[in-house]
C-alpha cells in the first residue's frame, strides 16, 4: 500500500454552530494520507501518481469558498474532492479546530473512505 501525506495544513474556512464562531473564518489544521498506485514509484512519472502541491491548493482553494456548521461535514467535503478530483483510491484525513474549548488542546475529527464506501 503506497501513500503520500501532508500534514499540518492550514486552511481558513467559515465553520461552527453558534453565531459567535461564524462572524469570520477560523484556521483549521489538516492532516492528508492519500492512497496512491503502486507504479506511481515504477517511473518516476508525475503524472502517475497524486501531486500533493495541487492536492492542497484545491482545498485551500475549496474551502475558502465554503461554509460549514459542522467538522464531519467538512472532512466529508474533503474526501470527496481527493476522491474525485484526483483519482485517489482512499484517503484519510484529520482536521483540528485549534482552541475553540478551554483547557482542551485539540478538538476534532477524523475520518477514512475509499472508492468502495465514499
Amino acid at each position: 500500500m503506497d501513500k503520500i501525506f501532508l500534514h499540518g495544513i492550514k486552511a481558513d474556512t467559515l465553520i461552527g454552530l453558534y453565531d459567535w464562531e461564524r462572524t469570520r473564518k477560523q484556521t483549521l489544521i489538516l492532516d492528508l494520507t492519500i492512497g496512491i498506485p503502486e507504479k506511481s514509484a515504477a517511473d518516476d512519472n508525475i503524472n502517475h501518481t497524486i501531486h500533493y502541491a495541487d492536492v492542497c491548493e484545491t482545498v485551500r482553494n475549496s474551502l475558502k469558498v465554503q461554509e460549514f456548521l459542522l467538522l464531519e461535514a467538512l472532512a466529508e467535503h474533503i474526501a470527496e474532492l481527493v476522491l474525485q478530483d484526483f483519482g485517489a483510491q482512499w484517503v484519510k484525513i484529520r482536521i483540528v479546530k485549534p482552541g475553540i474549548l478551554p483547557d482542551v488542546q485539540e478538538v476534532g475529527i477524523e475520518i477514512e473512505r475509499s472508492v468502495d464506501n465514499s
